[in-house]
């Protein structure tokens, strides 16, 4: 498919959504709730404020189309000078080889978002955490919790033996008992070994698992209730490594894996990812995940600022009863991981 027929596949797919939606809000009009403009941040656990607190499009934002090179200001992840990102680790017939891009929202105060993440391919480890943004109402800056959680979680790794296959569990624990900033934050940690996908998942960062161009697995949202997502943290409301979910999923060679923050998964719908993901691995881009990831994380920051697009988060608003147009606009981290053969 060339970039024209996709762009008209996609643009065609928006406007039946849209309709879809409004249709159904015509027939049956729900009793709902307006988010205002003072509704600016992600829940905090045990948060008692009654105002739902969510990111917004601001209206100051250009539209999607119209976005400039400086929206985009990828972010270095920490990576310890001992390990080399590019580095190929071996497990069994297949190997793991990643990229990653990072969209921070443009915010002076914040310049590096409140995302992280890592990748460790010499260990096949990839990760990513979410900040949970309600922190800002307290003073506090949640992207510094979630960036040393993910730099704990790499020299966690890389004090495992190297003959032994990674404990993921072991390795949240470890990140979290030795994060000390205050904050709270999701975390997503994924592994390679013995031809299968290790995870461990707290709240609503995930993964998906992509074969023959069809998501064939998805990783599910925690939450405790709408926009309020499980989380990692030293308050007394955040959440302990004890409510990760652990998963294992086999995996052949040509699987793309995406991992990515809800900056992704608010505002980027399945048969979209899919189609992105097919578009890359019918080029080049095959063999660059990195470009990959920059391209889907691109295209989630025009749904992201588009008012009148019909996504992933604007379907919950609605089951949820809040009125909601459009994308969220929220950091974007999007990693690639291509799974090859020996």
């Amino acid at each position: 498919m060339n970039m024209n027929s996709f762009q008209s596949v996609r643009s065609c797919c928006k406007r039946v959504f849209s309709s879809l939606l409004q249709m159904a809000i015509d027939i049956v009009p729900p009793k709902r709730r307006r988010l205002t403009d003072e509704s600016e941040f992600d829940v905090i656990a045990g948060d008692d404020d009654e105002q739902l607190q969510i990111l917004l499009c601001s209206e100051e934002l250009t539209l999607a189309y119209d976005y400039m090179d400086e929206d985009i200001k990828p972010i270095q992840t920490f990576i310890p000078e001992e390990v080399d990102s590019r580095d190929v680790g071996v497990t069994e017939r297949t190997i793991m080889v990643a990229g990653s891009s990072y969209i921070p929202k443009l915010n002076a105060e914040k310049p590096l978002g409140e995302d992280a993440s890592f990748i460790c391919l010499n260990r096949q480890v990839i990760g990513v955490a979410d900040g949970v943004g309600g922190w800002a109402k307290k003073g506090i800056d949640s992207g510094v919790y979630s960036r040393e959680l993910m730099k704990n979680a790499e020299l966690a790794i890389q004090k495992q033996s190297s003959i032994t296959t990674i404990d993921l569990m072991k390795v949240l624990n470890e990140a979290f008992s030795n994060t000390k900033a205050k904050g709270s934050s999701t975390a997503c940690i994924l592994s390679l070994s013995d031809d299968s996908l290790h995870a461990v998942n707290v709240g609503d960062s995930g993964f998906v698992i992509i074969r023959e161009g069809i998501i064939v697995y998805k990783s599910k949202v925690q939450q405790s209730r709408f926009n309020c997502p499980f989380q990692l943290g030293n308050g007394s409301s955040s959440d302990d490594p004890s409510v990760a979910e652990k998963m294992s999923v086999p995996v052949i060679a040509g699987d793309v894996i995406v991992l990515g923050t809800d900056g992704l998964f608010d505002n980027v719908h399945d048969f979209e990812l899919e189609a992105i993901v097919n578009s890359g691995v019918e080029s080049w881009e095959s063999d660059v995940p990195e470009t990959l990831a920059w391209r889907i994380a691109q295209y989630a920051l025009d749904n992201a600022k588009n008012t009148e697009v019909y996504t992933p988060f604007t379907r919950e608003c609605f089951k949820a009863g809040v009125v909601h147009n459009g994308g969220k606009y929220d950091d974007i981290t999007v990693i690639v991981a291509n799974i090859w053969p020996l």
